[in-house]
């Protein structure tokens, strides 16, 4: 990967041996395996048995879940918050798990509506509950610093499943809660 970076600054018409540059293609490898360190990872990995008995039934939420991803068009980061929300059913999971899962697929190459999908199937499947949502809401570079140039665009995405989709009062409370502001 450092070859390459190294390749790209030529392209750019760019001194590698000037002071600034000289170990540039090895950080910017370096920062770039960091960035993608979700394909590395699984959730079973991450979950790691942090599954717990419980006899709760009601909403378990997660709100202003920091995110960093890199845009797959273009290479350029976008940068949001994730609010995830379950309705367990005998099994919580450990809360630190939740970001770790938002933090696993935001570390690919994605488009927004693809991490948005991925958590929430993925909370889902982990816990076993009867219905999760998932909304982000991210600031895109790649709109922001190139093409359109808009800077206070965000883009919203959601996904719910099970009860969140199939129960209007479940939804309400979830939007409801996720519009209170934090603390």
């Amino acid at each position: 990967m450092e070859t390459y970076f190294r390749n790209i600054i030529e392209c750019l018409g760019e001194d590698l041996n000037r002071d600034g540059l000289k170990d540039t293609p090895r950080r910017a490898a370096k920062a770039l395996k960091f960035l993608t360190q979700g394909y590395q990872q699984s959730y079973e990995e991450i979950v790691n048995n942090a599954l717990f008995e419980s006899d709760s039934d009601e909403m378990v939420l997660i709100k202003d879940i920091e995110l960093y991803s890199l845009c797959e068009h273009h290479l350029l980061p976008f940068i949001g918050k994730c609010h995830v929300a379950y309705l367990p059913k005998g099994k919580i999971i450990g809360l630190s798990k939740v970001a770790r899962i938002v933090d696993m697929y935001a570390r690919r190459l994605q488009v927004q509506e693809k991490l948005t999908k991925e958590i929430a199937e993925t909370i889902l499947k982990a816990t076993g509950s009867s219905g999760v949502g998932v909304i982000i809401e991210a600031k895109h570079l790649c709109m922001m610093m190139r093409g359109v140039e808009k800077q206070n665009s965000v883009m919203t995405t959601s996904v719910m499943l099970g009860s969140f989709r199939q129960n209007r009062e479940t939804r309400a409370e979830f939007l409801s809660l996720v519009q209170q502001k934090s603390i």
